[in-house]
């Protein structure tokens, strides 16, 4: 996979391509605090499909958001319509892994006109809370940005202590987990930098309703694929059991693995995307 970065957009995106232009597009978007290399062990199985992996803004290569914007989920919506005009992408599939399939799902849902076929793995559907914790929420998310202005950033000193980290944190294999503490961090400084915004570990400052994220669900147009791990997250199995009467076209398969299958398990995986793209 080659270095791709979209510098026309703001904030300028990164990311990685296998540079398979003649073949179908497929647009593949990662989970919150990993990168486009979430996606290196699948492309390795789906070389008959143009794969381009983002790195979403604060994440990977990616710019940063400027100084006093924060992440909200609503604006990674916009930053990828960004790149689909730059692009003048008009017809592909979207693929996306726990926040990106959040993501994804979103933009299908708002600008079905583009989307193929759409494909989560771990997701079905925004993270939701009841209307009446919305004053609580933001005053959490004001107080996490707050404390996490005052703080010092904390670099690490050893790289295997932070792939250790960070594959207890994801319950992944040593060998996932290298992937994308590698692309989240700059190796080449002396000391080590995260490159990752640390915006990002704050919290939301508001989140959809269970009936917005319901109107998203049903809006969608699109055949849908829904990829979900044997030892995965037990909330993205509740939304899926809530939600998938929503969705028109669903097919829902199961595949050995946790949260982070599609690295630790890519061939399975693989093989269900390829069987529900050549459907």
């Amino acid at each position: 996979m080659r270095e791709i970065i979209f510098d026309s957009v703001v904030p300028a995106l990164s990311g990685l391509s296998n540079d398979q232009t003649d073949k179908p597009l497929l647009l593949a978007l990662h989970g919150w605090l990993d990168n486009a290399a979430s996606f290196l062990p699948l492309s390795k199985y789906l070389s008959q499909y143009h794969i381009v992996a983002l790195d979403f803004a604060g994440h990977g290569k990616s710019a940063h958001r400027p100084a006093g914007a924060h992440y909200h989920l609503l604006d990674y919506v916009h930053d990828l319509h960004q790149v689909v005009e730059q692009q003048r992408w008009t017809s592909f599939t979207l693929l996306g892994h726990s926040m990106g399939g959040i993501i994804a799902t979103l933009y299908a849902a708002t600008f079905p006109e583009y989307i193929e076929k759409l494909i989560t793995i771990e997701s079905f559907g925004p993270l939701t809370k009841p209307a009446a914790d919305a004053p609580s929420q933001l005053k959490t998310a004001i107080e996490s940005r707050i404390a996490n202005e005052k703080s010092d950033i904390r670099h690490p000193t050893q790289l295997e202590t932070v792939v250790s980290a960070r594959q207890k944190a994801g319950d992944m294999s040593r060998e996932s987990a290298q992937l994308l503490v590698s692309r989240n961090l700059d190796l080449s400084s002396e000391p080590m930098k995260w490159k990752t915004d640390r915006k990002l570990r704050t919290t939301s400052s508001l989140r959809l309703t269970e009936p917005q994220a319901e109107a998203f669900m049903s809006a969608i147009t699109c055949p849908v694929l829904t990829i979900m791990g044997t030892k995965g997250f037990d909330m993205m199995k509740k939304a899926l059991s809530e939600r998938q009467s929503m969705v028109k076209q669903l097919k829902i398969v199961t595949c050995q693995g946790g949260h982070h299958l599609h690295m630790d398990n890519p061939l399975d995986v693989a093989e269900q995307i390829i069987y529900f793209l050549e459907q």
